[in-house]
Parts: structure tokens; sequence; C-alpha cells
């Protein structure tokens, strides 16, 4: 389950920038393409706030932004969305030669500290 290796990665990020402040939100961007299950995401959050050694995070609530994955088809041109996240071929013209625009995004956003 890389989900909890993923939510130790946010506690890191987020501990130097809370200090001693308690933290009540921790917003998370994650793209289609990291093939994240958010309700792991979400479990594995909820065991990892309570033992990560950092008090402001005990009862801190993650907040995700699901992000879809869209890709540019240096083929056809076309800019489409993808809907499959185990392919990344153009939806027009079915060729891989894609530049991935986004969806492969895992980034803390922000934070709310009181």
């Amino acid at each position: 389950m890389h989900e909890l290796a993923l939510c130790e990665a946010i506690v890191g990020v987020v501990e130097p920038y809370a200090g001693d402040r308690h933290v009540d939100v921790v917003r998370v961007k994650v793209g289609a393409l990291r093939q994240v299950v958010p309700e792991s995401l979400e479990f594995c959050w909820s065991l990892l706030r309570e033992h990560s050694g950092v008090p402001g995070l005990v009862d801190a609530r993650l907040e995700l932004e699901l992000v879809p994955a869209e890709v540019v088809c240096r083929s056809c041109g076309q800019r489409a969305q993808i809907e499959s996240r185990w392919s990344v071929c153009c939806p027009h013209c079915a060729s891989a030669d894609v530049e991935v625009t986004c969806g492969d995004e895992f980034l803390v956003t922000s934070l709310d500290v009181t």
C-alpha cells in the first residue's frame, strides 16, 4: 500500500511549516495518473496523523483535490482528457505520442493552521 508512504511524505512536508501550531486541514492535489486510491490515502492519513510524532497533526483533516489526466496529442494536435488510468493514448486518433499536461500531480497545496 503505497498510500502509507505518501502520507509519510505529506507529514514530512507539513511538519516544518506547521511548527508548534495546530493543523486543521492539509490540502493535497492528486493527479489521476498517480494511481492513488483516495479512500486508502484518507485511511492511512487517519492512522499516521495520530502516530506521526507531530502534536499539531492529531486531528488534521486531509482534503483532496482530484485532478483528471489531460494530454496533448503530437500526432493530431488535439487536447483531451484521459478517462482510463491505464492508457494515455489520444482518445481522438489512438496515438501514444502524447504529452501529459496534467494528471500526474501529487502536491501539498496549502494548510490551515491555528
